[in-house]
């Protein structure tokens, strides 16, 4: 047991009682509630996986001694539901792991106390669960060690810090589980762990190693990279999370993770230096859930003293999913957490319902069976807040106006859901395009939401509807080279080419180290006619990246067009000199080195142009142009 859960008052737990106390064996209820036979196995079920030597809970749960010694204050706690920490409501989702004890189980350590907290015979208590203190799955393939400690101060607020890992993988990895050590468990409250592909977060350090602080981060993402979609959360006493196979996520090299940690004081300074074990699979993704958000917060605006202040949202399914896990998440003002869907015929099915949220205990939910909802449903969230002086948890004294924001004293309301659209395939793409119109019927003027809607358009090679999309996200923000560069390639699609070209020049501007958008450039270049311009981008592109394949076909494609150019205006120095950068980077193409070795005879240098002619034979002996006309260079040599 580790303090912190809400009491329930459901009606349905009522009913739940009565049905655990009918099935009581008879023969038990003549005889004395004991520790051996009826309070030691609540204590391991339930108490043990926090309150055991090495885990976060203040004390231990295992023995006897352990549990009379604090009798009463179990019977307290877990008569108002403080203990064991267990949030949705019963009869609203079904879940693996549960951690609630029902009426019946509290009364029986009321009782249990009540008569002196009895031990039975020694004999037959039943042994105390077994936990490793080493990695809970075994060794891990990977294990990753924060740069650098985190100073956490011995009192004051509570600290949400992040730490950056940078896994050293030179493949494509798949990860089934994830452990995360935190170093100290009592003050690591929970944690969850990001995939960052766009190295947004180093941008943030303070300093490189050290990490930043912030509760809620906005995972940036490739606008061609569709959500990873797993919950990768931890916290005290949980247990890894293994992905069935097909399901394992991707680690490509140079990728960060990023650890977001929910640090408590405990009373005196603590350094903090977490590390995260991973698990790799042979067995590739082949299934692909997505996290689909729920959330309003821009309606969040809660007046002091609002006592039920309520947040809506509603999303219809575009097609047939199968709902894995769900993570609602708000603040220090949630009071009654609502999700629900409604399928097309009317009938509701409950997701899940907290009644009393406690931000201090949040966690991912995993359903004991996938739960289906057929295209059409709507899914719902109904969020309550209260920010008057009578909640507990409001931070603020007297109350003031709330509205959303990052900081721990702001407000949030989020559902997520974990969803595995049905059918063969990756369909993560046709939920991201309901999500994105979604969002912007909340907010027409969401600048990332027609940023990626753009970006989705066009990878669906609708860029007329993309270009729309990719307009208005540089109008909302117009010095964002990201935006620049979409529009310029929409523009690009459509035919627009002088118009992209300038997109592009702008996006470089206002980032001169864009590389996607200095190749979009050099290639919008060679179409307006602009050939050198082109080579010197494509150059540029190069040094940066000196091994890609694409960048050097395009740039050996330009220089063979501004040769042949050069060549017929008869530059002919100007021409040997591009075509003596093309052989280098095609030194394999036989009929590439005939336009040399022809070139080079214009120039009357027979000597070369045999050259050249012998390589494109060396290269191809049966190449007929090579094989004549270092006949007649021969012949012209020797006259």
């Amino acid at each position: 047991m580790k303090f912190g859960a809400p009491r329930n008052r459901g009606a349905s737990r009522f009913a739940i009682a009565i049905a655990m106390l009918a099935s009581l064996p008879v023969s038990r209820a003549a005889q004395p509630v004991t520790f051996a036979h009826d309070i030691a196995p609540l204590m391991y079920q339930y108490c043990a996986a926090c309150h055991h030597p090495g885990e976060a809970g203040p004390f231990s749960l295992l023995s006897y001694q352990d549990v009379k010694k604090r009798a009463a204050q179990i019977a307290t706690v877990t008569h108002s539901r403080y203990m064991p920490p267990w949030l949705p409501e019963p009869g609203y989702g079904d879940f693996v792991d549960e951690r609630r004890l029902s009426d019946a189980q509290i009364r029986l350590i009321a009782d249990w106390v009540s008569a002196g907290a009895p031990e039975g015979p020694a004999t037959e208590i039943p042994p105390p669960p077994a936990f490793t203190s080493g990695w809970q799955l075994g060794p891990p393939d990977l294990i990753l060690e924060a740069k650098r400690s985190v100073s956490l101060p011995a009192s004051g607020p509570d600290v949400f810090w992040n730490f950056i890992f940078t896994p050293p993988v030179k493949t494509t990895h798949y990860v089934r589980a994830i452990e995360i050590r935190p170093g100290q468990k009592r003050i690591v409250h929970h944690a969850n762990l990001i995939v960052d592909r766009m190295h947004w977060a180093g941008s943030r350090e303070i300093a490189p190693g050290a990490g930043f602080p912030g509760m809620d981060l906005a995972n940036e993402r490739s606008l061609f990279d569709p959500d990873d979609g797993h919950f990768l959360f931890w916290k005290p006493g949980s247990t890894p999370f293994v992905e069935p196979d097909g399901l394992a996520w991707r680690l490509d090299p140079g990728n960060d993770l990023v650890l977001n940690a929910h640090l408590q004081p405990t009373g005196k300074p603590e350094q903090v230096r977490p590390s995260v074990g991973l698990y790799f699979t042979d067995k590739p993704q082949t299934a692909f859930p997505m996290l689909v958000q729920l959330e309003h917060d821009g309606a969040l605006n809660i007046p002091p003293g609002d006592r039920d202040f309520v947040v809506s949202d509603d999303f219809r399914l575009p097609l047939d999913v199968d709902v894995l896990a769900v993570y609602p998440h708000a603040h220090y003002l949630g009071r009654l957490l609502e999700g629900y869907a409604t399928l097309p015929g009317g009938q509701r099915k409950w997701l899940i319902r907290i009644p009393d949220w406690n931000l201090n205990w949040q966690a991912v939910y995993h359903y004991r069976e996938p739960l289906f909802l057929p295209a059409g449903t709507i899914i719902s969230m109904r969020y309550h807040y209260d920010n008057s002086a009578a909640n507990p948890r409001n931070p603020n004294h007297p109350p003031r106006r709330v509205c959303e924001g990052n900081r721990a004293a702001d407000e949030m309301g989020h559902l997520w859901l974990q969803v595995l659209p049905r059918g063969p395939g990756d369909h993560r793409m046709t939920l991201e395009v309901a999500l994105l119109r979604h969002r912007l019927e909340k907010y027409p003027d969401d600048f990332t939401a027609h940023l990626r809607l753009g970006a989705v358009m066009l990878a669906r090679l609708n860029a007329a509807n993309a270009v729309p999309m990719a307009e208005a996200a540089v109008r909302i923000e117009p010095n964002h080279p990201e935006a620049r560069n979409l529009l310029g390639s929409a523009l690009i699609a459509v035919g627009r080419t002088e118009e992209a070209v300038d997109q592009f020049q702008k996006a470089l501007r206002l980032r001169p180290d864009y590389v996607n958008a200095r190749f979009n450039l050099a290639n919008s270049l060679i179409r307006v006619g602009k050939l050198d311009e082109a080579i010197d981008n494509f150059h540029q592109v190069l040094t940066v990246y000196p091994n890609d394949s694409l960048a050097k076909d395009r740039l050996a494609r330009v220089l063979a067009m501004r040769g042949k150019q050069l060549a017929a205006e008869n530059k002919l120095d100007e021409a040997v000199a591009r075509y003596n950068e093309l052989v280098s980077l095609a030194p394999r193409d036989a009929s590439l080195r005939c336009d040399f070795a022809e070139l080079l005879e214009r120039q009357g240098k027979s000597t070369a142009a045999r050259a050249q002619y012998d390589q494109a034979l060396a290269i191809d002996p049966s190449n007929g142009t090579a094989r004549t006309r270092r006949e007649l260079v021969l012949r012209h040599t020797a006259k």
